[in-house]
């Protein structure tokens, strides 16, 4: 690849992280007031990680149906108000065992 163009996406992707993070500031001045608007810009960013973290589980293994498994038990374990480190290894040890099974 040419170091032009690695420069000019470079610089794109820079510009496009600036700009994301400016348009709120200049649109914004004030503090926000609707309970609405700060309600939903508060479930942004869990929205947003949702959407890129949700679609890569299901092909996270070779096999679908363990991807599922692993998925509903983590669901059931942070249902049930367990830590973080406990639904992720509750997740990875059921994918692994029924991995084996499968």
């Amino acid at each position: 690849m040419p170091i032009l163009d690695m420069t000019v996406m470079i610089l794109v992707m820079a510009g496009v992280t600036y700009l994301i993070r400016m348009i709120p500031f200049a649109f914004f001045r004030k503090k926000i007031k609707s309970d609405y608007l700060n309600s939903f810009l508060y479930y942004i960013p869990y929205a947003v990680l949702s959407a890129m973290t949700f679609p890569y589980i299901f092909y996270s293994t070779e096999n679908f149906y363990t991807a599922l498994i692993g998925t509903v038990i983590a669901i059931v374990a942070s249902v049930c108000k367990r830590s973080l480190l406990t639904v992720a290894i509750l997740a990875c040890l059921s994918v692994l065992i029924f991995g084996f099974i499968i």
